[in-house]
């Protein structure tokens, strides 16, 4: 069995703007002096003078960008979640989602695997916060390769974006070959007992939920959503009603999030049961990031049982 590859989303992301950067002209690179953590200083080092440094200065950097996407360029503007949704937000709602502009806040370092950072680097809030902007593409990728595959989609797409990314180094799920499609959601297990709609980091855990659920006769659905909005409503709806319950996980707050989304849409449209796993209304500390994942709940065994009380919901 080939040796599984650990690699940080943020990687992927830094990878691919060089990768664009050798195939295009078109746009332009900016962070907030944190481009080695963000990585995109794999992108300044390729092409300096297409990279701007803007400081300790989110807001201010977001507002370059607006004006800069108002001229025709496209931009990529990066910092810590923490700081690109919660410190510039203001800036990203009213420069960038009011006028709609080409403008892709990538903001890294996202969740409660943050880590050694603690409570207040730890952005658990920022899906939510995305989510209340009109005409706001948000996607969190699960590993590396969609992290890639994610970049190369959104500099092709037409209105402002937000892009989630990891400080971890997480398992690659995906090979190559994976195809990425910003608004579609992936089955990638099939089961007819419950469906796990899982982003992000959780994706993995997931796989592995249905794996431990499998050994204990319960067929368990996995689709991966990379998308959050707009959100695949058409394969949602889809494994309400042959699946008849929901269990979703994500690496950020229960409010606002992936699974608030997801509840919001089928209670109007096919009242199904919903539990929504994630961190649940509280601040988060300082900790190594895997026994953080694993003091917060946010591993294939909580899926797991998250998934039995679901399917005790489900209508007889």
């Amino acid at each position: 069995m080939a040796e599984v590859k650990n690699v940080a989303t943020r990687v992927g992301f830094g990878t691919a703007l060089v990768e664009l950067g050798k195939k295009r002209d078109d746009f332009i690179v900016m962070d907030a002096d944190l481009a080695a953590a963000t990585q995109t200083g794999m992108f300044k080092k390729a092409f300096p003078e297409r990279f701007y440094d803007c400081g300790i200065a989110e807001q201010n950097m977001v507002g370059i960008a607006a004006g800069i996407a108002a001229t025709g360029k496209k931009v990529i503007c990066s910092s810590f979640a923490m700081f690109a949704a919660g410190r510039a937000f203001e800036q990203i709602r009213n420069s960038v989602g009011y006028p709609h502009l080409n403008v892709i806040i990538a903001a890294t370092h996202a969740g409660i695997s943050v880590g050694e950072d603690g409570a207040t680097h730890q952005c658990n809030e920022d899906i939510a916060l995305m989510r209340t902007i009109p005409g706001m593409t948000i996607i969190n990728p699960a590993d590396e390769t969609e992290a890639k595959k994610a970049v190369y989609a959104a500099i092709e797409h037409d209105g402002p974006i937000y892009m989630r990314f990891g400080r971890l180094a997480v398992p690659v799920v995906f090979d190559d070959d994976y195809k990425f499609e910003i608004g579609k959601g992936v089955e990638l297990r099939e089961g007819n007992d419950v469906t796990i709609i899982a982003t992000g980091l959780m994706v993995k855990e997931a796989l592995e939920a249905h794996d431990l659920l499998k050994a204990e006769g319960i067929n368990a659905r996995v689709i991966n959503m990379a998308t959050i909005k707009p959100l695949d409503t058409e394969i949602i709806l889809k494994a309400a009603k042959e699946t008849g319950a929901i269990v979703t996980a994500e690496e950020h707050s229960v409010i606002g999030g992936l699974g608030s989304a997801v509840s919001e849409y089928l209670s109007e449209v096919y009242p199904t049961p919903v539990i929504k796993l994630g961190v649940n209304d509280k601040f988060g500390h300082s900790g190594p990031a895997v026994k953080l994942l694993d003091e917060f709940g946010l591993r294939a065994v909580n899926i797991a049982e998250k998934v039995k009380r679901a399917i005790s919901l489900k209508k007889q």
